[in-house]
């Protein structure tokens, strides 16, 4: 099928014919093969579906030999590719059965990618394919599309130059880049960056997406009623005998009271345990995981009963009412660059902020990008945060997604690497977790930024907004904002939208049902404008503006140019030269091949570095003065040593004085200081130099004194006045 102006190809062979399901997806010269497999066997000690989603990364794909010095096989999945693989398994698991128990795995490999189009539509797509026309149960197929907007004549985002799946270089001038998923025109995946975009253009957006949906839908309809296989048909286990009766007795009589006890899932939590121990006491031959099952669906049962019919949330709160937001910006040491801290209810984000110069930044050398990475923001949650206990270290999928979705939310108001040349890091911790730690950490880090100095434009905050809805009609649903604990859990949506007073940096959007229709995603980040805005006004009493001074702890980064031919003086030979500046200052020089000299470290090996550089870049103009030290002497001159460099010139003898002078030893000797001007730089480079122009007067006092008169010369002598 054509899409936007390309051909979508999809192919069915039987290079991987021992998969339940595969297929290769094309666009343009990209190639994605996507396999689906299930195990014959179900996983009995489970109480989730056992889905996993993979994102492999070859690095032939690029027709280049990438990697390390020492190891060329791919290692662990980059960042692109462990958040490429979250946009398929975030797309793909809503549409599974959840009781399923067998294992199931889908591999997206890359295969070959072109300049141009990104592979990450592709494995969704692949994806879908691989397992609609599988044996696999599945609610498919889905589609994704990705839809960017351009700025009009008068600067403005432009609904009328919508561009249907961008290329990589139309993607860099853009001022919104949406990958939305979705199928029967409605919508069960997002993710976006934008540029302040307003809610009434997202929304529109939106609705353009899902009609570039409908007509991929219909191309994978077509091949599925050629090609698909009759599924697998999995019996779920009937619940054990005596369970429902022992729950109603033990344990539904509390419900309610746990359920709508306090914020969190401490009295959920804890109820579940009496539970599991009264299950294993009054029928110990029968599957724990069955009481886990039943207790999850009656909690999910009463949460959107009473969110429905009563308005009730868990917490008490009114359906679009915050939970109380605290801020604070600073504190922790005078060593860290600017602090953050927030708090919304029961989730505590610290953001701490680093500084420092272009060598710190992120070399990039992956399958889809090579380049170097200026802002950085890092999420981690430990274990105590849900006070539980756990291993620390490493970067789970689940942190990287969070801290890829905030960096993308606050990539918008950072300030040009032109004027603000530092590389930016953010870490962000999750104290303590009770919904939603990834929009308090786009909270926590714009103070931060502020607290630290970077002169970003305005802050930015986030929110998630959650939908529980009635199964039977879809007409009949509640938005949720600012969910916690078991809202999260339980409910249909988790729809996060960050911002700035202007408009919408970031969002992302998961759900647990098949589909959310636009009218309610519109309804939804209405909703979500008002609590930012509101969160945004605690931020500002905490800190209004961007503090005018970075920290005394921050280095010191000057930006200079200087012209690309004069960097081989700046380098030396061997590098001689820089890394005698670099050993003299201890400062960190970073040269761009377009003449950028970005210096950074302590303030006064800034500057003396910067003026090392800057007198051996120096262009001589005629008219310059300098106080020059006198280095040689020639019958015909001599030679001055002028500028930060140590550049010589020649100052002629015609050029000493207003008048003659008979010898140069007459009136300089080597180690003198002497004021000159620059008369000319000649064709060859060489500076003739001017003692006369710079000082007039200079030689009156160095010339000998004159010799005295002869015995023999006539002279009167004028009578005394009386």
């Amino acid at each position: 099928m054509e899409l936007g102006g390309r051909t979508l190809t999809a192919t069915f062979t039987d290079m991987a014919n021992q998969a339940n399901g595969s297929v290769l997806i094309k666009y343009g010269e990209t190639v994605v093969l996507t396999t689906a497999v299930i195990s014959n066997k179900a996983n009995e000690g489970g109480d989730y579906l056992p889905l996993k989603v993979d994102y492999e990364e070859k690095f032939y794909a690029t027709g280049k030999i990438l990697g390390g010095r020492y190891m060329k096989r791919e290692g662990r999945p980059s960042e692109e590719a462990v958040l490429s693989g979250r946009i398929i398994d975030r797309t793909i698991r809503p549409l599974f059965d959840q009781s399923i128990r067998h294992e199931i795995q889908v591999v997206s490999t890359v295969l070959s990618i072109d300049d141009a189009n990104d592979p990450d539509i592709l494995g969704v797509l692949g994806a879908s394919l691989a397992l609609s026309t599988s044996d696999i149960p599945f609610n498919g197929p889905v589609s994704a599309v990705r839809i960017n907007i351009s700025h009009n004549e008068k600067n403005e985002a432009d609904l009328n130059n919508l561009i249907i799946n961008p290329t990589y270089t139309e993607r860099e001038s853009l001022v919104m880049d949406l990958l939305v998923c979705g199928k029967d025109g409605n919508i069960n995946m997002i993710e976006s960056e934008a540029k302040e975009m307003p809610e009434s253009i997202v929304g529109e957006a939106l609705e353009k997406a899902v009609g570039e949906i409908e007509k991929i839908q219909a191309f994978q309809n077509s091949i599925i009623k050629e090609l698909g296989q009759e599924k697998k048909i999995i019996t779920k286990k009937p619940e054990p005998e005596g369970l429902v009766e022992l729950f109603m007795a033990e344990i539904e009589p509390k419900l309610d009271s746990a359920v709508f006890a306090e914020p969190g899932n401490k009295t959920i939590n804890g109820l579940m345990e009496d539970w599991v121990t009264i299950y294993k006491e009054k029928l110990p031959e029968a599957n724990v995981f069955s009481a886990i099952d039943y207790y999850e669906n009656k909690v999910n049962e009463i949460l959107h009963k009473e969110a429905l019919q009563n308005d009730r949330r868990a917490d008490g709160r009114k359906m679009n009412e915050l939970r109380k937001i605290t801020a604070e910006a600073g504190g922790i040491s005078s060593i860290v660059h600017g602090v953050g801290l927030f708090y919304r209810g029961g989730t505590h984000i610290l953001s701490v902020l680093t500084l420092s110069g272009p060598k710190d930044s992120l070399l990039i050398e992956g399958m889809e990008t090579q380049g170097k990475k200026y802002f950085m923001h890092h999420y981690n949650f430990p274990p105590y945060s849900v006070g539980e206990t756990g291993r620390l270290g490493g970067a789970s999928r689940r942190s990287i997604g969070h801290g890829a979705l905030a960096e993308k939310s606050l990539r918008a108001v950072l300030p040009k690497r032109e004027t603000f040349p530092y590389t930016i890091r953010l870490v962000s911790e999750a104290l303590a977790s009770n919904g939603s730690t990834s929009m308090g950490s786009v909270c926590g880090s714009s103070l931060a930024l502020m607290d630290g100095g970077v002169p970003i434009s305005r802050p930015v905050a986030g929110i998630a907004t959650g939908l529980m809805s009635d199964e039977k009609d879809p007409t009949k649903y509640k938005i949720l904002t600012d969910i916690q604990g078991p809202e999260d859990h339980h409910g249909d949506m988790d729809f996060k939208v960050a911002g700035t007073e202007i408009g919408i940096t970031g969002i992302q959007l998961d759900i647990k049902v098949d589909g959310v229709s636009v009218k309610i995603l519109k309804e939804a980040m209405e909703q979500s404008k008002i609590a930012r805005l509101q969160i945004l006004d605690v931020i500002t009493q905490a800190i209004p503006t961007p503090r005018a001074n970075l920290k005394e702890s921050a280095p010191l980064i000057v930006m200079i140019k200087i012209n690309p031919e004069k960097i081989g003086a700046v380098i030396g030979p061997g590098g001689k030269v820089i890394q005698k500046i670099t050993a003299d200052t201890e400062a960190e020089i970073d040269i761009e091949d377009d003449g950028s000299v970005t210096i950074s470290g302590k303030q006064a090996g800034v500057k003396m570095a910067q003026e090392i550089i800057e007198g051996i870049v120096h262009v001589y103009k005629t008219g310059e003065r300098f106080e020059g030290t006198v280095t040689r002497l020639m019958e015909f001159g001599a030679f001055v040593a002028i500028g930060k460099n140590g550049d010589e010139g020649l100052v002629h003898i015609s050029e000493m004085a207003p008048f003659r002078v008979n010898k140069v030893t007459d009136l300089v000797k080597v180690g003198d200081k002497v004021p000159v001007a620059v008369k000319e730089v000649d064709e060859k480079g060489r500076l003739n130099l001017s003692i006369k122009l710079a000082d007039p007067d200079f030689a009156k006092n160095k010339m000998p004194p004159a010799p005295p008169l002869n015995s023999t010369t006539a002279h009167t002598t004028e009578p005394k006045q009386p």
